[in-house]
Parts: C-alpha cells; sequence; structure tokens
C-alpha cells in the first residue's frame, strides 16, 4: 500500500513559508505518485508519459523510465513512504513481465507494452534491443538488489532474479569494431549504425558493459570509442567557467543527470575528467545561460532556469544553451540539487510562484513550461520525474549512490576502464542527521578496486 504520508494531492497554499528540507519532501513524495499510482496496472513499470488529468490510454512502457522508477520506489519505502513488503511485491510484479518480454542478447527495446511485454518499436527499424535503456533499467535493479538485502526468502528470490537478467545481458556482443553499439534490431541488423561515442548520457553503459561477469567488453571501447570522438573532450571557457568534457555548452543537462543517479561523481576521476567538477560546471552553465538569458526569453532568471530534454509547445527537444527555444523544464534545476543545491532550490520556490493548477498537479511539476507563448506542458515524463526523486535524494542522504557503488559489478567495471576514487570531500558527509530509516545497505562501502 501506499501510506497515508504520502497522500498529497494538492500543494498547500503556504507551501513557499515551508522550510527548504519539508519542500523537498513534498516535491519527492509528490513526485514518486508518478511510479507509484501512476504504473501501468498490469506490470507496474512506468508508462513512458501520463497527463495531468486521466492515465495514459495506451500500453506503453518505458524501459529505462522504469529503471528510474525503481530507484523513486526505493527512495519512498527509506523514507517510510511505501511500504516495504508492497514495493517488493511491485517489483516482483515488474520482473515477471520483464523475464518474459522479448530480449535481444540478454537487452531490451526502449519501449515494451506493458500488458503482454511485447516490443514497441521507437523508430522503424529501433525495434530491437537498446543497451542504454537497459542500462538505465540495470541501474534501478541493481539499487533495488543492493537495498533488499535480508534473509527473507522474497528478497533474496527478488536479488537472484536481478542476477539472472543481469548474467543474461550480452554487452559483448554489442561491440564491434572497437566502440560499442547503441541498438540492433532482429529485422535490420546493425542498420541504425549508431556507436555509442562522445560525451553523452551514456557513461553508465560502458560501466555496467566494463563489470559484467560473463560477458564484459574490452576497456578499448571506453577509450577508443566513447572518448575518442571529437564531441567528447572540450576545455573551453563558458563565460568564466571551464568544462572538461562534452558539446558546446554542456548540452541538454540529462548528461549530468541520468548515469549519476546511480553513479556517485563525489571524488571520481579518470584520465578525462574529475566527474563532480565536470556536472557541476554543466549545471553552473545552463544556470548562468538562463540568469543572462541572451535571447530575452519571458520568465527566465536565477529563480527560473533548467534545459534539458523534454515536451515543448510543438514538439519534444533536447534543450540546451545553443538550442534555446524558451522552454523551461523543471527536472533539469531540481536533478541538479546535488551540483548546485542554492542555484536549485531559488528554482523549486521559483517555479512555485508560478500559476499553481498549471505547473503542478498528481505528480508533481508538469515536465515543462514557456512562457513566452504562456504555455504549461499537461504531461509528465518518467526520464524525467524519475531523476527528481533520485537525485534530490541524493543530495539528502546519498542513499542511491551508497547502493549502487556498492556493488560488485559497478565497483568492477569502474576499476576496469581505469577511475579512480578519492574520499567523498566535495559533498557533505551523506549519512548525517537527514538519514531517515538507516537500513544496513546504505552504509556499505563505496570504494573499488580492480579485481
Amino acid at each position: 500500500m501506499i501510506l497515508a504520508s504520502c497522500r498529497t494531492p494538492d500543494l498547500p497554499n503556504d507551501a513557499l513559508e515551508f522550510a527548504d528540507d519539508a519542500l523537498l519532501d513534498i516535491v519527492q513524495r509528490q513526485t514518486i505518485r508518478y511510479f507509484w499510482e501512476g504504473a501501468h496496472p498490469v506490470s507496474g513499470l512506468a508508462r513512458d508519459r501520463q497527463k495531468t488529468a486521466g492515465d495514459a490510454p495506451n500500453d506503453l512502457v518505458a524501459i529505462g523510465g522504469s529503471g528510474f522508477g525503481i530507484m523513486a520506489i526505493i527512495v519512498a519505502v527509506e523514507r517510510g513512504w511505501v511500504d516495504r513488503a508492497e514495493a517488493l511485491h511491485r517489483l516482483h510484479r515488474m520482473l515477471d513481465l520483464l523475464e518474459g518480454s522479448p530480449r535481444y542478447h540478454g537487452m531490451l527495446p526502449h519501449f515494451i507494452n506493458g500488458s503482454t511485454g511485447d516490443t514497441i518499436p521507437f523508430r522503424r527499424k529501433d525495434d530491437g534491443a537498446d543497451i542504454v535503456e537497459t542500462a538505465f533499467l540495470f541501474q534501478g535493479l541493481i539499487c533495488a538488489r543492493e537495498y533488499l538485502d535480508q534473509t527473507a526468502s522474497e528478497e533474496q528470490r527478488f536479488r537472484a532474479r536481478v542476477n539472472t537478467l543481469l548474467a543474461q545481458a550480452e554487452w559483448d556482443w554489442f561491440a564491434r569494431k572497437g566502440k560499442l553499439y547503441w541498438h540492433w534490431s532482429p529485422r535490420h541488423g546493425w542498420a541504425m549504425n549508431n556507436p555509442i561515442e562522445g560525451w553523452n548520457e551514456c557513461l553508465l553503459a560502458f560501466v555496467l558493459a566494463a563489470g559484467s561477469q560473463h560477458h564484459a567488453i574490452d576497456p578499448d571501447c571506453y577509450h577508443d570509442g566513447f572518448a575518442r570522438a571529437p564531441t567528447f573532450e572540450n576545455g573551453r571557457n563558458y563565460n568564466g567557467i571551464v568544462l572538461q568534457l562534452g558539446p558546446n555548452f554542456g548540452g541538454p543537462l540529462f548528461f549530468a543527470h541520468y548515469s549519476f543517479c546511480g553513479l556517485d561523481p563525489n571524488g571520481l576521476s579518470d584520465r578525462y575528467a574529475d566527474y563532480w567538477q565536470q556536472n557541476t560546471c554543466h549545471a553552473l552553465i545552463n544556470h548562468q545561460h538562463c540568469v543572462l538569458n541572451p535571447h530575452g526569453h519571458k520568465g527566465y532568471g536565477a529563480d527560473c532556469w533548467g534545459l534539458t530534454a523534454s515536451h515543448g509547445p510543438t514538439a519534444y527537444i533536447a534543450h540546451a544553451p545553443d538550442r534555446d527555444v524558451g522552454v523551461i523544464t523543471p527536472s533539469a534545476a531540481l536533478s541538479s540539487f546535488p551540483y548546485v543545491p542554492d542555484q536549485a532550490m531559488a528554482a523549486l520556490r521559483g517555479f512555485l510562484t508560478k500559476p499553481r493548477d498549471r505547473i503542478w498537479g498528481r505528480f508533481g511539476f508538469v515536465d515543462a513550461f514557456c512562457e513566452n507563448r504562456n504555455w504549461y506542458a499537461r504531461t509528465y515524463l518518467a526520464i524525467n520525474q524519475g531523476p527528481i526523486v533520485a537525485m534530490i535524494e541524493n543530495h539528502r542522504t546519498g542513499l542511491l549512490w551508497k547502493l549502487f557503488m556498492g556493488a560488485h559489478e559497478v565497483r568492477l567495471g569502474l576499476a576496469r576502464l581505469g577511475f579512480t576514487r578519492t574520499g567523498a570531500t566535495q559533498q557533505k558527509d551523506h549519512l548525517g542527521a537527514d538519514t531517515v530509516h538507516a537500513s544496513p545497505s546504505r552504509r556499505k562501502a563505496a570504494g573499488f578496486v580492480a579485481t
């Protein structure tokens, strides 16, 4: 069941007077409802999108979004908002469908039917394996496996089921010509021809692929593929902020969020970058662009910022400083709490000054808005709602970072790729006063060594 403390359909009229932690509780608690109450009724997996009023009239389930949803459910259990046994039952129900769904060399597609498990093509030739979406699913499953660490039979069975799915993922099969390929189709083969290269949201896939027990990739796929592309290293200065990696101005902010819901960038570095510095600078550049507002978009400022992929008045766009059409996506700022907490809190409070009935609803903040056109989305997206919950929790307690970084395959993958990790000196001690219902899982070590 979802506990009474999670039933807050309306934002209190005096919410702006609340302390910061109380506001974060409200945002997390309401956003979690997308993945609990708004989940697919048969499988419990995350619908790709939902409306502000009424459930989606289709069975479209997002594999990556479901991974973020699993992380949100773990947060809800830890904070006492969802019953642990009910969450475990939901997770088993998810696995029931996933295990019976078509997999392509162990990988799932971008979308599946939430009732039948059948593949739903993302594009005409994208009707098979999507290893990046699968990586986001695995990120959530690994966190859940590490969290559900009790000896009770159902928790043991859950861990075994997750391990089986992970073992069946043939990462090495997707490594060809010295690179790791994003897609494969049973009808069209490698026709998508999309090697994963250049800085983007895909670091997680390389870590899991390198750490696989039975199907590990050669680390050269990372160094000579992902990291060799012209759009990987940057080093340029943007209004006084130097960006180590990525396209001009950093690209959409989900680059700093999707892989890092589980990967802890604190003290994490390799030969290319310090990842805490990389993600913080990316967020600062995004924030500064909205403050400077070179295009004169209505509403932009220190309390209204954040450019990432989302719906817009005319289309779904990967919004970024160099592709800025006036659309603000709340997830961009709210998922940046670990990197720029003061700026993120200013945005949260600023969003609450917008028309309440248009920017806030049953699953939290709507996907996006554009004040130039007095447009507010009437939708939510799983891949934007999920990181809000996960990254706010990482800011508050580090829960998901500790769970994921404690996993053997993650530690091994990072070590094989040449990552090192020093103490978490940039961030507060995550086992501080904000720890809610501390479990043994939360205290797992986060260092790693090659084995």
